[in-house]
């Protein structure tokens, strides 16, 4: 009998990391496979009540739905020669193409305006750049406009499988080293989440490629973060509880046990709250948003799934061989007794209310920067961190053209109240009314901006071309093209924010409810998390504009922050409270919160160093969007780990005292 369950006991590990292996090894190549169906322009995200979305479907009337300007621009300074204008309308560009445009305002440039299939704009934009490349000498030849845009974010996003996995994989890698001084544990842990990788990567190719959910290169980075960093939290929490065990228990696989039913409450706790966060971006009426979300619940769904089943099968196979060289002796004693967080918990004993009214107002002096963040939006230009061949392009524009010229603003409306609407279109901003085609009864117009498409003036624009038509009389006038398309994306990004957070603080005060059975500890909980977050936006601001110098943000990135943040910030409490609760129900409350802090200190302040590492490599990418979030979530990691979970919720915890618990047993033992 005891032979066969000693066989079963290593049998069943086997059997489990072998699947594993086997699973691994059919999903893994689809990590690099979800650049195939990942789509980066935002007239796809546009919910289908924004005014652009609707301009863009009524525009199947006049066959142009599936364009998407290109705008070439040749520029010589001193003046284009007549070899030069042939040169550039000798070209068999791909789209439909309008003739050699010369500058209005001198005769050093000329363009050409190319609508190229919106449904692959990049492959049309990189066959035009082909056809011009070997201008005559002398001649600067660029292509600039939406389709541009889309083509060089796509080349921005096209090493991202490989790039990031190598950081963020490296990085991981020498921080387990360094807190493990092990070779094989790191490999261990980094297998696990590379195979949750590749998992997620099956489930994100599959859901996409059939339409389900919408993916780009922003989600695409954030969920191959997100599964590193939490598979490799998750990892540390149970490592750490295994060695723990390990010192207290010589069967390797008793150790396991006991260390996988004392760690998967807070594990499953943590990975369903981020799961539960990030899919409150199905609120959003962004298409992006709603897409992130399941991308990174499936990220988090996978990184839990192979923490606590391929981990634990590997070290309870391994036992005290993973730790080689310092393995964990039977009888040894517990280094977490003793050392800095044993000194950390006794200055929280000392003066508990010093603390963490010390430590709030801190916090409070971060928050009151938090006026300064500029998340107004910025221009399309705007997003690339590097020089881009669209952006030089519309530079060249804005020198030669009105800068709106090659993608004006489109506005439909009922074809007999065509002249009130070119009269009324014509405000500020608009150099131009032409009329463009009519067809089903309705004209449509191109109004022509004198700024840049994707500037804020060209946006202030838009707003004020927008109300002047409407105001016509039965004209049913609507407002589309790329200006009014970016403009509809920052407007409802501006609503996700304000709908999403509060929905996002019910839902993780519900999962803190239900893990610790108390009312007044989640309430508090919450309240640090959301007071490190706003201290966290507050920094972020300083160093936005001060440091980096960058242009402003996206209205989108305080919600991703927020999102990303509170649901992973929460998760370092859980750490911690779910082990202060299991103690204080031996020790009491006082004693508990010490002892859980001095036990838990070391592994969930590695885990927020490995967390802040990960999300920091998503700034090797040339995009302002994701390096203002690496920013963020790495700092404001950190902030939680080091003052937030510290000193922070463990003064306060000792401060109320029994009553945290309320209304459970606890609070009356």
């Amino acid at each position: 009998m005891n032979a066969t369950r000693s066989r079963i006991r290593w049998l069943l590990p086997a059997v489990v990391a072998v699947a594993w292996l086997a699973l691994g090894g059919f999903a893994g190549p689809f990590a690099g496979k979800l650049s195939q169906v990942s789509v980066n322009d935002n007239t796809a995200f546009l919910p289908a009540s924004a005014e652009a979305t609707e301009v863009a479907g009524r525009l199947r009337a006049f066959g142009g739905e599936r364009g998407l300007p290109a705008v070439v621009v040749a520029e010589r300074a001193s003046g284009l020669t007549q070899a030069d204008r042939d040169w550039l309308g000798s070209r068999d560009l791909p789209g439909e193409a309008s003739p050699v445009i010369p500058s209005p305002r001198d005769d050093q440039a000329a363009q050409v305006v190319v609508a190229v299939q919106a449904d692959d704009p990049a492959a049309g934009v990189e066959e035009i750049r082909a056809k011009l490349s070997s201008p005559p000498d002398g001649l600067t030849v660029l292509v600039a406009g939406p389709a541009a845009q889309v083509a060089d974010l796509k080349e921005a996003f096209g090493g991202i499988d490989g790039l990031l996995l190598l950081v963020a994989g490296a990085v991981v890698a020498v921080i387990l080293v360094l807190v493990y001084r092990s070779p094989l544990l790191p490999f261990v842990v980094l297998l696990s989440g590379v195979f949750a990788l590749g998992v997620a990567s099956l489930a994100v190719y599959l859901l996409a490629d059939a339409g389900v959910l919408d993916l780009n290169g922003q989600s695409q980075g954030i969920l191959f973060i997100l599964v590193f960093g939490a598979a490799t939290d998750y990892a540390l929490l149970l490592v750490s509880r295994f060695r723990e065990e390990l010192r207290d228990t010589e069967d390797r696989y008793q150790a396991m046990r006991a260390a996988w039913r004392a760690t998967i409450e807070p594990i499953a706790a943590s990975a369903g709250t981020v799961v539960l966060g990030v899919l409150c971006l199905l609120f959003s009426d962004l298409n992006s948003n709603k897409g992130l979300g399941p991308v990174a619940a499936i990220g988090v769904a996978a990184a839990f799934l192979a923490s606590v089943t391929f981990l634990p099968a590997m070290l309870a196979m391994l036992g005290r061989s993973a730790f080689w060289p310092v393995r964990p002796k039977l009888g040894s004693p517990h280094p977490e007794s003793s050392g800095v967080w044993a000194r950390v918990a006794r200055l929280v004993d000392s003066r508990p209310r010093a603390t963490w009214v010390l430590t709030t107002l801190v916090l409070l002096v971060g928050v009151a920067f938090v006026p300064q963040l500029k998340a107004s939006g910025t221009a399309q230009s705007d997003v690339f961190l590097t020089d881009v061949n669209s952006v030089a392009g519309q530079e060249v524009l804005s020198r030669h053209f009105p800068s709106g010229s090659g993608a004006p603003a489109v506005v439909l409306a009922n074809a007999t109240q065509a002249e009130a609407v070119t009269r009324a279109a014509a405000v500020n901003g608009v150099v131009e009314v032409r009329p463009s085609g009519q067809a089903q009864g309705l004209v449509k117009l191109d109004a022509v901006l004198a700024d840049p498409v994707d500037s804020d003036a060209a946006l202030a624009t838009v707003e004020r071309l927008r109300e002047a038509v409407r105001a016509v009389p039965g004209a049913d006038a609507k407002v589309g093209g790329p200006t009014a398309t970016q403009l509809d994306t920052r407007e409802t990004s501006e609503r996700d924010r304000l709908v999403i957070i509060p929905i996002v603080l019910v839902v993780i005060f519900l999962v803190l409810a239900l893990l610790l059975r108390a009312l007044l500890v989640p309430l508090l909980l919450i309240a640090t998390v959301v007071l490190s977050f706003a201290a966290t936006m507050g920094v972020s601001a300083l160093v936005f504009n001060d440091v980096f110098g960058f242009p402003g943000a996206d209205p989108v990135v305080p919600l991703f922050g927020f999102v990303f943040l509170v649901a992973l910030g929460i998760d370092y409490n859980i750490f911690l409270m779910t082990r202060v609760r299991e103690e204080a129900a031996q020790l009491g409350t006082r004693q508990g919160v010490l002892r859980g802090l001095t036990v838990t200190g070391g592994v969930i302040t590695s885990a927020g160093v490995v967390l802040a590492a990960t999300f920091s490599a998503l700034a090797v990418l040339p995009i302002l969007f994701l390096a203002q979030i690496a920013f963020i979530v790495a700092f404001g990691v950190l902030l939680d780990t080091f003052v937030v979970r510290s000193l922070l919720v463990p003064a306060l915890s000792v401060d109320v005292g029994k009553r945290i618990w309320w209304p459970s047993r606890l609070s009356r033992g």
